[in-house]
């Protein structure tokens, strides 16, 4: 049996020694595990070497893979005849450690039969490096059941900023993430005084789930809060949350299209004098068709035409489009109205040339028209001048410390203006303010619709601009996707930290994800819900981590005491109404 070899108090339990039968590097070691000992992937090993004028030299690593098989047998049947005894045979098991941190850096392989020992304490930080982490975030449970942290450095912009996570739609939980992510960091109290004005602007698109994080959870049990409490966390939901959703389609009075909840909600649109004034007509045209077309010069013509002739026109948002010729044109009240105003304008042969500013091939000019009148019923009940004023309805991140945007009622085209116009103009205000203090992160789900490799767009700059501008300004991204590889290349070049969840097959052997060993790309195809793998700067190899059960309702049902609803639930008296399916996070 192995000894506890002097040094080592800051070590768990002896697993194995070196294995001589395979060549130790200063970058990886096979380790031959003690009969009745097991190790798993991911848990931290160290062993020791005495190196003359050194001293004794500390060897961390994580366990990368581990093998069970038969030493004696030469033939595959030979396992039956083992399992009955009648051919003498030793079951071995071995586990191979990939190093993360050699101390002090004297880079040499450990040698053979030399004791290996479970990481504990002291040990565990420094293999890990969490010792030099003079900030740190817990981002989830490791293996060992003992929290795994994120140098704050590379997301708050010191040394680096942005996230991406990626994974398989509905089981790779990253929205959970994200919000687990963002939640730990307003309560870790790693922001110290600033955590009040740290603000976070999480765009939703998942039904209602996410409207409810100002909520506790009904479900979270006694288990799942014990796993806050060893993460340093209240068990509890988010304090500070405001909520922006668009009015509901054709209603007068621009109440807010959710269902579940009644307070803390806010309508958004804009009105057609800002729609006109700020030169949002480019974020209508921003979907893949948009960005290969051939009108794009014609959109930037047609608004800056509409900036400079638009009027105000009464006190709702509406506008007067003066003509050409300086005379007034029709009021606009709807976005109907101005479409039908503009297209009125390019057919004309005497005021064409006055909005193109050239020469515009006819049909060029109809395919601009037919994207702007197909524009119309999406964009209709966000862009409108028959509601009051010009207060009151913008999408602000000041009035609460988590503000969430609700997409999901809106068509798909509605959501890439919503996205557009937001972003830019918060990242116009953190440029206007002079500071990165108070940051702002932004939670955007979907990343790959808004940023697509191919292409180009007004969204896709905006993010652009974030991921390479962003770290100064104290705008920090959080990206979601399913596909990392069809996400431009230069926002997840960008991202300091990298989080995969369940994989799809074909995606994991994609090299956008050559961060990931084999072995741990193998894995994340079959993960379970809950389970990620982040790699960070510091760290020479990906992390698993598991984050717990949401403290804060993810869904409507999980939030019934304190949601009311407008009028009867329809769904009330059917079998199974009162139990909603349990979502995997």
């Amino acid at each position: 049996m192995i000894e506890k070899a002097e040094g080592t108090a800051a070590s768990g339990d002896a697993v194995g020694r070196v294995l001589g039968t395979q060549a130790a590097s200063p970058l990886s070691f096979w380790i031959g595990l003690e009969p009745g000992r097991v190790v798993q992937l991911d848990d931290v090993v160290v062993t020791r070497r005495e190196v003359p004028e050194f001293g004794q030299v500390l060897v961390a690593g994580v366990v990368s893979a581990v093998e069970a098989r038969h030493e004696g047998a030469g033939f595959d049947s030979d396992v039956f005849l083992i399992a009955d005894g009648v051919l003498p045979a030793a079951v071995v098991e071995i586990a191979e450690v990939r190093v993360t941190r050699v101390e002090p850096e004297v880079f040499v392989p450990p040698l053979p039969g030399a004791p290996v020992y479970r990481a504990r304490s002291g040990d565990r930080d420094r293999a890990l490096y969490f010792d030099v982490m003079d900030r740190r975030i817990p981002m989830g449970l490791g293996r060992d059941n003992e929290p795994m942290y994120v140098n704050f450095d590379f997301l708050d912009g010191t040394r680096g900023a942005h996230v991406s996570i990626s994974g398989v739609s509905g089981v790779a939980t990253k929205t959970s993430f994200a919000t687990f992510l963002v939640y730990s960091i307003f309560n870790s109290g790693v922001l110290g005084a600033e955590a009040a004005n740290t603000k976070a602007l999480i765009f939703s698109v998942k039904g209602e789930d996410l409207l409810f994080l100002d909520h506790a959870n009904t479900r979270l049990d006694a288990a799942a809060s014990a796993r806050y409490e060893r993460l340093g966390l209240p068990a509890a939901p988010f304090g500070s949350v405001h909520v922006f959703a668009p009015p509901r389609a054709g209603d007068p009075n621009g109440v807010p299209d959710v269902m579940a909840r009644t307070q803390g909600v806010s309508a958004y649109y804009w009105t057609l004098r800002r729609f006109c004034a700020e030169e949002l007509l480019r974020f209508v045209f921003t979907d893949a068709d948009d960005e290969r077309a051939q009108y794009s010069l014609l959109v930037g013509q047609v608004a800056a035409r509409l900036q400079s002739w638009a009027e105000p026109a009464g006190e709702g948002g509406a506008v007067r489009v003066r003509r050409p010729d300086g005379s007034a044109g029709p009021v606009c009240r709807t976005f109907a109205d101005l479409a039908d105003f503009v297209a009125d304008q390019l057919t004309d042969e005497g005021t064409r040339a006055a909005w193109t500013g050239a020469p515009t091939p006819l049909g060029t000019v109809n395919a601009f028209l037919r994207r702007l009148r197909s524009a119309v019923r999406p964009l209709s009940p966000i862009v409108r001048g028959d509601l009051p004023g010009d207060g009151g309805h913008e999408i602000a991140t000041s009035g609460a410390q988590v503000s969430i945007v609700d997409l999901h009622n809106l068509p798909e085209r509605a959501q890439r203006f919503v996205v557009g116009v937001t972003l830019r103009g918060e990242f116009a205000r953190k440029e206007s303010s002079g500071t990165a203090r108070p940051l702002l992160f932004v939670v955007l789900d979907e990343l790959n619709k808004y940023a697509p490799r191919e292409g180009d767009s007004p969204i896709k700059e905006i993010l652009l601009d974030v991921a390479e501008r962003g770290r100064s300004l104290g705008v920090i991204l959080i990206g979601a996707q399913q596909t990392a590889s069809e996400v431009e290349r230069r926002i997840v070049a960008n991202c300091a930290v990298r989080v995969a969840g369940r994989l799809d097959p074909a995606e994991a052997t994609r090299p956008e994800y050559g961060w990931l060993p084999a072995t741990a790309r193998e894995r994340a195809t079959i993960a379970r819900p809950g389970t990620m793998f982040v790699t960070q700067p510091e760290i020479p190899v990906p992390l698993a981590v598991t984050f717990p059960f949401p403290a804060w309702a993810t869904r409507p049902a999980e939030a019934k005491k304190t949601v009311t609803r407008r009028g009867p639930d329809p769904f009330a008296g059917l079998p199974g109404a009162a139990d909603d399916d349990i979502p995997p996070f």
